[in-house]
């Protein structure tokens, strides 16, 4: 049985035990059975936490994660060159659903990926990232809520800044992974 199925278990029959144990009497608790109860279950989490480190340090997690974030930053910055050329010809309102369509899987997927980038890099690096990376998600969010509104100024200056902030964080991404290969 694998290590993190173990703790699961742990876990599981520790909150089972508790509640049983409880409830056998309404008044009082037996302590000498309960606290054990209550041990096992956080060493179950604590044996869950580091299955779960583990594997998020392996060198195959580490290598599909650095490659998703590499290839979610470029469509993301491809995706947003070509709607920043098309944005004039694109009713504002329209401009939301072009970023469901163009971004979101992206989006997520670098979000779902990030943890790796400071784990093979470290902190100051993913800092640099994601500082960049966040800026240019806020910027994309707020255009999506001006397109939603018909601010069409606002649509229209804040894809500029969303292009900027994406970029920076695309060239800091290949500075970091440049320097460290």
């Amino acid at each position: 049985m694998e290590q993190k199925q173990i703790g699961y278990t742990m876990v599981g029959l520790s909150f089972l035990g508790g509640a049983f144990i409880t409830a056998l009497d309404a008044q009082t608790v037996n302590w000498h059975v309960f606290l054990p109860t209550l041990v096992a279950g956080i060493l179950g989490v604590v044996i869950v936490n580091k299955a779960l480190k583990r594997e998020a340090h392996s060198e195959g997690v580490l290598t599909t994660n650095l490659g998703n974030i590499e290839t979610s930053i470029n469509r993301i910055v491809s995706n947003l060159v070509i709607l920043n050329n098309e944005k004039k010809s694109i009713p504002p309102y329209e401009i939301r659903f072009e970023i469901d369509k163009k971004f979101r899987e992206d989006l997520n997927l670098f979000a779902d990926s990030r943890r790796s980038l400071g784990h093979r890099y470290g902190l100051q690096p993913y800092a640099e990232v994601m500082s960049s990376f966040a800026a240019g998600e806020r910027y994309l969010n707020r255009v999506w809520s001006a397109s939603a509104d018909s601010y069409v100024d606002e649509v229209m200056h804040y894809l500029d800044k969303a292009q900027e902030q994406f970029i920076e964080a695309r060239d800091i991404l290949k500075a970091v992974m440049k320097k460290k290969s």
